[in-house]
């Protein structure tokens, strides 16, 4: 029976992707090699559990903002997860445990709706990548795959930092390529509301 954890990163960005990711392994072998949240390690050693995670049965998908933007126009983002999480869990042997960081708040809700559409045995649970192992491989190769999609933006467009509204380089950025009428389309979230105050705001001069 194999145990898979779920996880996403860059679900709040202003730029750039969302990546899911599944990472499917023996507890105390993930625990081996040093899985912990993402969050709570540093950039060198994600990339060095990452490159140890390759050896474990893994897939990730990479959800572009004009998808995401599509969602969230709906207030749908949570069914945007959904979809791609039973996308991964499709993909997983029929005996697959599934731990899953709930990105509803309603754990039980969100359980039910992914067993009932997957017939998987599924156990959502908020902060799931402190708990369960497979579910923090699952955020670091989440969010390794993440920052690698973000250089690549960067190499194109200039460094904009980390793509968080709370960074003040990015919004620096948008500010500027909004003044400025630089092509930001492909990579900006243009249903957030930071987005939509920058730009209204120079609507205004």
């Amino acid at each position: 029976m194999a145990k898979c954890g779920i996880d996403e990163a860059g679900r709040g960005p202003l730029i750039g992707p969302m990546v899911m990711a599944v990472v499917c392994g023996n507890s105390s072998d993930l625990k081996h090699i040093g899985v912990a949240d993402s969050k709570k390690l540093s950039p060198k050693r994600r990339e060095s559990i990452y490159k140890e995670l390759s050896g474990f049965m893994q897939n990730h998908i990479i959800i572009s903002p004009a998808e995401i933007d599509s969602y969230v126009r709906d207030k749908k983002l949570n069914v945007m997860e959904e979809h791609y999480a039973l996308q991964l869990i499709s993909l997983l042997p029929a005996d697959s445990v599934i731990y899953v960081d709930s990105f509803d708040v309603d754990e039980s809700r969100l359980e039910s709706k992914l067993q009932s559409a997957s017939g998987r045995e599924i156990i959502c649970r908020h902060h799931a990548d402190d708990i369960y192992p497979q579910v923090s491989a699952a955020s670091i190769v989440a969010k390794v795959i993440r920052d690698s999609e973000i250089e690549k933006l960067h190499d194109k467009f200039g460094d904009f930092g980390s793509g968080y509204p709370s960074d003040p380089r990015t919004v620096h950025f948008v500010e500027n390529a909004i003044k400025d009428h630089v092509n930001i389309d492909s990579i900006v979230r243009h249903e957030w509301k930071t987005y939509k105050n920058m730009f209204n705001s120079k609507l205004r001069y």
